[in-house]
């Protein structure tokens, strides 16, 4: 079965307004305005850390988000084959800086997706950012020994770290997230499959595991899709 990729090109609203963090071209963030007062969602998008896949892709999600409450912000960050250190960077440092540039005093939720799930895993196990509520992960590349074994996105994972093994930055053989995790994954996924999931949930027994059956891998950031309800019910038990 092929999976349903039209949300990466579906056109959405432009951002409310950009901000920086960095001098990079890449240390950008887009930001959703919500009137309601709740803890930010930020955004952190996938595509197997190439630079070919940058932010525009998670507009719908964020367009979607902010229209039903959720002020969102969604960081972009260096994708360059080899240099994987590079994006984890950026990320903590975006992460660092929101204080600066957002309200974040009701706490915000990060939400990752595939290898934006990788980072937004990351960065809560290695970093415990100041008023992090939980991390939303959408079928994260969770386990990147697992994910390189299994060759996933013509060796993507190998592309992202370059020779030799990484587990400073894989999921799996990091410590347990001080904040609540959970996880979202469809039994249909053929980009990332569940077992890459289950392989996190077996070392951290804690995080919370939705099994979706019947849904692929995009469906978790597509509006349009049964899946959506999953992840806003899922952000309502960190923000509610």
């Amino acid at each position: 079965m092929s999976e349903d990729r039209s949300v990466l090109s579906r056109e959405s609203r432009e951002p409310d307004e950009q901000l920086r963090y960095g001098e990079h071209e890449d240390h950008v963030i887009d930001v959703w305005h919500a009137k309601e007062y709740r803890p930010l969602v930020v955004f952190v998008h996938g595509g197997f850390w190439r630079p070919e896949y940058d932010r525009t892709h998670g507009r719908p999600l964020c367009e979607a988000l902010a229209d039903e409450g959720w002020p969102v912000v969604s960081l972009e960050y260096r994708r360059e084959p080899g240099q994987p250190d590079l994006s984890t960077t950026d990320v903590r440092d975006a992460i660092d800086r929101l204080p600066d540039l957002v309200d974040v005093h009701a706490g915000y939720v990060l939400v990752g997706h595939s290898a934006g799930g990788q980072l937004a895993l990351w960065a809560a196990s290695t970093h415990n950012p100041v008023r992090l509520r939980g991390v939303l992960a959408l079928a994260p590349i969770a386990d990147l020994l697992m994910a390189d074994r299994l060759g996933l996105d013509d060796g993507g994972v190998r592309d992202f770290i370059g020779d030799g093994i990484r587990n400073d930055l894989d999921p799996v053989h990091l410590p347990a997230s001080i904040a609540q995790v959970a996880i979202i994954h469809g039994t249909n996924d053929t980009v990332v499959p569940l077992s890459v999931t289950e392989s996190f949930v077996t070392a951290h027994p804690t995080a919370r595991l939705h099994r979706l059956t019947g849904t692929g891998h995009y469906e978790l950031i597509d509006p349009r899709t049964e899946a959506w309800h999953q992840l806003t019910t899922e952000l309502t038990k960190f923000t509610g």
